[in-house]
C-alpha cells in the first residue's frame, strides 16, 4: 500500500535580544521556509504557502510506508521536530509523536537526511527572522500516514509500467530449469579476463512485455565484477526475447518483471581453486544466515565473518552481516557494513537505512 501524507508547517519565533543569540525560537515573525520558492516575486505569505507545499512534496516523495505498519493497517499522524539553524541547515531532528509500526522512525529518517538531500540539489532552508534578524527556529511537521489499496502497477525509470498485482504470473516457456540452462548457454565470460579467475554472481530485474520484448530494469553487481561482465549479463538476459508467457491482469496481458541471477565462472586451467573458494564462501554465508535466523546469533555472525574473510568487499555478504548487526542493535557495526555496500553497489534499501543509523 502507498502512503498519503498531509503536512502542516508550524514554525514561529520570539523576541530577538542579541546578535549572538543562540535561543531556539518557537514563535517567529517570519517563519523558516523550505527551499524552492525564494525566487518568486510575490508576498511573504505566498512564499510561505509555496514552501509548505514543497515540504509536503519532499516528505511524500521520500517516505516509504513501513511494512510493519502496512501489515497491521496502522494509520495516524506522526509529528517530527527539528531546528532550522541560522545557516539554513537542519539539526536536532526528533519524533514528538509516534503511532508505532516504524512510522516514527521512517519520518525521522527522512528529516535526518534532509541536509544531504538539499545539499545535492544545491538548496537550503531560508532561516526564520525576528525584527529583521536571522534566528534559530523550531519546526514541527505533522505527517499523516493513511493507507490506500495499492495500484496494480508501478512506473519504473520514469516510463516503464510494471504490473505488481497479476492474476497469472510471468513464466518462461519450458519452466525455470529450461531458463537456467538457456542463460548458462548465453552467458559469455569476457575473453580478456579469462586468466584472471574473476568469479561472482549478478542479480537482475527483467521486464517482459506482452509483445515479447524484454528489458533489464536493474542489475546488482555484488561482486564488483565490472562493466564488461555487466554487459555480458545484460546480453544473456535480453536473449530471452520472445520466450516468455506474459503475465495477465483482468483478462489482458500486461508487462511484468522477474528476478534473474547469473554466475560467471572462469574455465581457465588455473582457476579451480578460485571457484572452490567462491563456492565455499557462498555456502558459509548461507549457513551464517541460517544460524542467525534460528536464533544462534553469535554463531551466525561468526560464519558471515568467515565468508567475508574470503571476500572482504562482497556487497551481499556485507549486507547480510549489516542486517544481522541491526537486529542485534549494533548500529555502529551495521553502519560500517552498509557504507561498504554502498561503495560497491546501489541498493535503495541501503540508501534509506544509512541516514537513519549512521551518526
Amino acid at each position: 500500500m502507498k502512503q498519503l501524507l498531509t503536512i502542516f508547517l508550524l514554525a514561529v519565533s520570539v523576541p530577538f535580544f542579541a546578535q549572538n543569540d543562540t535561543t531556539i525560537y518557537k514563535i517567529v515573525e517570519e517563519a523558516a521556509r523550505f527551499p524552492g520558492c525564494e525566487s518568486l516575486d510575490t508576498t511573504i505569505d505566498v512564499k510561505n504557502q509555496c514552501a509548505q507545499t514543497a515540504l509536503l512534496l519532499f516528505f511524500n516523495r521520500n517516505i516509504a510506508y513501513p511494512w510493519e505498519a502496512r501489515e497491521q493497517s496502522m494509520e495516524g499522524t506522526v509529528v517530527v521536530s527539528f531546528v532550522v539553524e541560522k545557516d539554513g541547515q537542519v539539526s536536532n531532528a526528533t519524533v514528538l509523536k509516534d503511532i508505532g509500526g516504524g512510522c516514527g522512525a521512517e519520518a525521522l529518517r527522512v528529516a535526518s537526511g534532509m541536509n544531504e538531500a538539499l545539499k545535492q540539489a544545491k538548496l537550503k532552508w531560508s532561516p526564520a527572522k525576528k525584527s529583521g534578524q536571522i534566528v534559530r527556529s523550531q519546526v514541527a511537521v505533522p505527517i499523516k500516514f493513511k493507507l490506500e489499496d495499492p495500484p496494480d502497477f508501478v512506473i519504473v525509470n520514469g516510463y516503464d509500467s510494471v504490473f505488481v498485482v497479476v492474476d497469472d504470473s510471468l513464466t518462461y516457456n519450458g519452466g525455470d530449469a529450461v531458463l537456467e540452462k538457456f542463460l548458462i548457454s548465453q552467458l559469455k565470460y569476457p575473453a580478456r579476463y579469462r586468466d584472471s579467475c574473476i568469479i561472482g554472481t549478478m542479480d537482475m530485474t527483467l521486464l517482459a512485455a506482452p509483445d515479447g520484448q524484454v528489458k533489464v530494469l536493474d542489475l546488482s553487481d555484488y561482486w564488483n565484477l565490472g562493466n564488461e561482465f555487466r554487459w555480458e549479463a545484460v546480453k544473456a538476459a535480453t536473449a530471452t526475447w520472445g520466450q516468455w508467457k506474459p503475465a495477465t491482469r483482468l483478462g489482458r496481458q500486461v508487462p511484468s518483471s522477474v528476478e534473474l541471477s547469473v554466475t560467471f565462472r572462469p574455465d581457465a586451467a588455473r582457476c579451480p581453486q578460485a571457484i572452490a573458494k567462491y563456492e565455499k564462501s557462498v555456502a558459509t554465508a548461507d549457513e551464517g544466515s541460517r544460524l542467525f535466523n534460528e536464533g544462534k546469533k553469535d554463531e551466525g555472525i561468526a560464519k558471515l565473518n568467515e565468508a567475508l574473510a574470503m571476500f572482504p568487499n562482497n556487497a551481499n555478504f556485507l549486507y547480510l552481516r549489516g542486517q544481522a548487526y541491526m537486529n542485534m542493535n549494533k548500529m555502529t557495526e551495521a553502519c560500517e557494513d552498509f557504507k561498504k555496500v554502498r561503495a560497491t553497489v546501489y541498493l535503495d534499501v541501503v540508501e534509506k537505512i544509512i541516514p537513519l543509523i549512521c551518526k
